[in-house]
């Protein structure tokens, strides 16, 4: 481990930052300055129809409170487009992307299997379609378009270990631009991890299959890689994950009921690394970092008070 290390986080403004979302920022924070190695906050606004201003203006506000600083200008997906633009027209020019008409009803109702994120694979409906038929349904609706994947991927995380797949068995052809016209996730995400020459990935385990994803855009574009750490969910005394939807312990709540010290504490007794709550300052939290003692489980049924 060096100062060499760049990690980042990179959350969505798409609702206010909850109990799990801070988990995430914290082991991300916690590995890199641990390392002696820089941090970065990236807004993935990119979906203009979810994402809001507001949100991403508390997401900063959030982390600030926390005392979780980061290293230079925060970068905005929204003011990225040329990037993936360029992105795009080269995985293009490759032949590696054709264009997808299924709706998702279509997607749901294929016999494919359905991947470890529950998204279903593609089952490569429009990968053979003809000029002729591609021009006839472009005239009803535009189409996304996918990237066709091929052969194995693999790599080792640096807390699950190895990893292996299939891809288009186990991960399937996936969309790089939406029909909307907006660029999808995948792609974004690591022309943005390249461009900002992050090394480190850490965040939760539920993205291990875009990891491979990520991993043959990078070779498909020649961009180098980052390390991938993926670290357990924190889920509900039921088993579900914690989701801005449900507003699971956001921070208006968080803010409102501790300080950041004992938010800190809390989350750092869940993940093994103190035996009981108690405050604790963020140079303790490093000091107390450890790969080796985080779980590989989910952490659940925590004790953090719910909304009266």
């Amino acid at each position: 481990m060096s100062g060499n290390i760049v990690g980042r986080f990179a959350p969505s403004p798409s609702g206010r930052m909850h109990f799990g979302n801070v988990y995430a920022a914290l082991l991300s924070w916690l590995s890199a300055r641990k390392a002696g190695g820089r941090w970065l906050v990236r807004i993935e606004d990119i979906d203009r129809q979810r994402c809001k201003d507001v949100y991403a203006r508390q997401i900063l506000d959030d982390l600030q409170w926390l005392g979780l600083d980061w290293d230079g200008a925060v970068m905005y997906q929204s003011e990225r487009d040329e990037a993936y633009r360029e992105a795009f027209a080269a995985l293009r020019a490759a032949g590696l992307l054709y264009p997808c008409f299924c709706r998702r009803a279509d997607l749901h109702a294929a016999s494919a299997p359905h991947s470890s994120d529950g998204v279903p694979v593609y089952a490569g409906t429009c990968r053979l379609l003809s000029a002729n038929r591609i021009a006839e349904l472009s005239k009803s609706r535009p189409p996304a378009w996918r990237v066709r994947v091929s052969g194995q991927s693999s790599f080792v995380d640096g807390h699950y270990g190895e990893q292996k797949i299939d891809l288009e068995r186990e991960a399937g052809d996936f969309i790089v631009r939406r029909a909307d016209g907006n660029f999808a996730y995948q792609l974004a995400v690591a022309v943005d991890d390249a461009e900002q020459g992050v090394t480190e990935v850490v965040r939760g385990r539920d993205l291990l299959l875009s990891a491979h994803q990520q991993l043959f855009l990078y070779k498909s574009l020649a961009l180098p890689p980052p390390s991938f750490s993926h670290i357990p969910l924190l889920v509900a005394a039921d088993g579900r994950r914690l989701s801005k939807r449900e507003r699971d312990v956001d921070m208006d709540f968080l803010r409102s009921a501790f300080s950041p010290n004992e938010v800190i504490g809390r989350l750092m007794c869940l993940c093994g690394f103190l035996p009981e709550q108690c405050e604790v300052t963020l140079a303790e939290a490093i000091d107390l970092f450890d790969w080796e003692r985080l779980p590989r489980k989910d952490i659940g049924n925590f004790s953090c008070p719910q909304r009266g």
